[in-house]
């Protein structure tokens, strides 16, 4: 071998022997270029005339707002969709990728936002899932799926036992199978859409040396995050997308974030949150020690009207669980809450929406919309009762709703009628908070509210919020992003092991004070404001 090739162990083959991957400094060459990219769909040009490309060995961010048209130019290089017009180049030749195996048969391989796994199969099922080695017999060999699993996940720096079922372990530690099947499958491109959405930053940082051996490995990775602080810790270049066309690519070091946000956007943002000051109002929500076995404990705080209360905490704190108990959706099984005046335990979220509290949940597609029905069915769902007449809904009321409702958060769909699956992570985000202000809800709980949606999208959201805040509800904002928890709140409660460890007031919070509450088993100096009202 050369002086300039790199031999790297992928994995190992049927009867224990390894298999290699010999990169040389021919692989350095451009490997991928699509060009003048054209897909339609009815009613939208989602591509137009859009190129592309991919170098051996480096990691090439893909930005643009939701709707931009990144996931399809990444479903067309994976087979999913075909293109309509255009050509795609491997090492210089047009290649035809007419379906996602043979995406993979030409070393392209995916990991999607939500991951493709199936949890009830272990992690070494996983990896090899229709791509099983046989032994002699022709039955499958067991021990070289657990051995060769086990390597790569060693490769990895992740100790997993390849005999566990995929449900049972963390969503980064599923990233890391999805990643180590990819590699057991020595592909040449890595596409990654939005990986780091549900880690917490320890976990990014192992994911991004993981990403930095790839690389070194003459792989090349196709990076896509609305975290633009991630741009300039993981990435070579930058190509930006907006309203389905290719409007710049450069080196990273070139673009500073608002550079990356006027082409995204189109337009400066004003500031990157907007939060005003506001009058407080009466109080809309009280929860007094509330508990629910094994997820959190005596959690007690209040809500007032036209306040955004933030909740911060690492991964598993148990934020999520309150929210879904607040709804009714889990069970409390000790302390009570007290909304529209009425002093009760949350049963069921009937019950709870029916007083006035709404939950935009932090899985939007399997809890926050139903995928498969119009965005004016969504929009109007839980207000069916409202809209009823003589036990049969009236069309035309539901459908004015709908169109209002669209209207005012500037839901971007050719028409009410279409399937809510075919929108925009971000337009789907909409539809779930137009749901929400259409049952009329005075308190909402808003779950991680901008995870996975770009930075316009972020931005709206984060507005609404405000106007809703001004107009007299109550806003509840869970989120693991300490800059929004901070640029959003008027006060601010941290949660760790299921339980209030801090309070802070939005002038004497701060980052280091909100990371000590949310690791530390200490309860801060600026606990203590449960009731909402102001630090002497």
């Amino acid at each position: 071998m050369s002086a300039c090739a790199r031999q790297v162990v992928i994995a190992r083959g049927a009867g224990g022997c390894r298999a290699c991957v010999t990169f040389t400094d021919e692989d350095t060459r451009r490997m991928l270029r699509m060009e003048g990219i054209v897909k339609e769909f009815p009613g939208v040009r989602a591509l137009d005339r859009v190129d592309f490309d991919l170098n051996a060995g480096e990691v090439h961010v893909l930005l643009g707002e939701n709707g931009a048209g990144k996931s399809t130019l990444i479903k067309i290089l994976a087979g999913v969709y075909p293109k309509d017009e255009g050509r795609i180049l491997l090492d210089g030749q047009a290649v035809d990728i007419t379906s996602p195996r043979r995406a993979r048969e030409l070393g392209v391989r995916t990991i999607y936002q939500e991951l493709h796994l199936i949890p009830q199969l272990s992690v070494a099922e996983n990896i090899f899932l229709g791509e099983e080695p046989l032994g002699a017999a022709g039955l499958i060999d067991r021990r070289t799926m657990l051995d060769v699993s086990a390597d790569l996940l060693r490769s990895l720096h992740r100790e997993l036992d390849p005999r566990i079922p995929v449900e049972e372990l963390s969503v980064a530690d599923r990233q890391m199978v999805e990643i180590a099947k990819a590699i057991r499958a020595r592909c040449r491109i890595i596409v990654m859409d939005e990986p780091t959405s549900s880690l917490d930053q320890e976990e990014v940082k192992a994911l991004f040396a993981v990403i930095g051996r790839l690389r070194g490995q003459g792989v090349g990775v196709i990076y896509i995050s609305h975290r633009l602080e991630e741009v300039g810790a993981i990435g070579d270049r930058v190509s930006i997308l907006r309203d389905g066309r290719h409007v710049h690519t450069g080196a990273v070091q070139d673009l500073t974030t608002e550079d990356m946000i006027r082409f995204m956007v189109g337009r400066e943002l004003a500031a990157k949150f907007p939060w005003e000051p506001r009058e407080l109002g009466e109080e809309a929500l009280r929860v007094e020690s509330l508990g629910e076995t094994g997820a959190f404990r005596d959690v007690s705080f209040s809500l007032r009207r036209g306040e955004i209360l933030g909740l911060a905490g690492l991964v598993g704190a148990g934020r999520t669980d309150l929210a879904r108990a607040l709804l009714g959706v889990d069970r409390a099984d000790r302390g009570h809450i007290v909304l529209g005046g009425h002093r009760f335990r949350p049963r069921s979220p009937r019950d709870t929406i029916l007083r006035g509290l709404g939950l935009i949940p932090e899985d939007r597609k399997n809890q926050g919309v139903i995928l498969l029905l119009s965005v004016a069915a969504n929009i109007t769902l839980v207000a069916l009762e409202r809209l009823a007449r003589f036990f049969f809904l009236d069309q035309k009321r539901e459908g004015h709703l709908a169109r209002e409702y669209a209207g005012r958060l500037n839901i971007i769909t050719p028409r009410l009628e279409r399937q809510v699956r075919f929108l925009s992570g971000g337009n789907q985000q909409k539809v779930v908070l137009a749901k929400w202000l259409c049952s009329g809800a005075e308190v909402l709980i808003f779950d991680e509210p901008t995870r996975g949606i770009d930075v316009g999208a972020k931005y709206e959201v984060h507005r609404l919020m405000v106007e809703l805040a001004r107009g007299g509800a109550g806003v509840l904002m869970i989120s693991s992003e300490l800059p929004e928890i901070l640029g959003m709140s008027d006060r601010i409660l941290v949660m760790r092991e299921g339980r209030i460890t801090g309070e802070f007031s939005r002038a004497e919070a701060t980052q280091e004070k909100l990371l000590r509450a949310a690791m530390l088993d200490e309860k801060p100096a600026g606990a203590g404001l449960a009731d909402g009202g102001e630090k002497p």
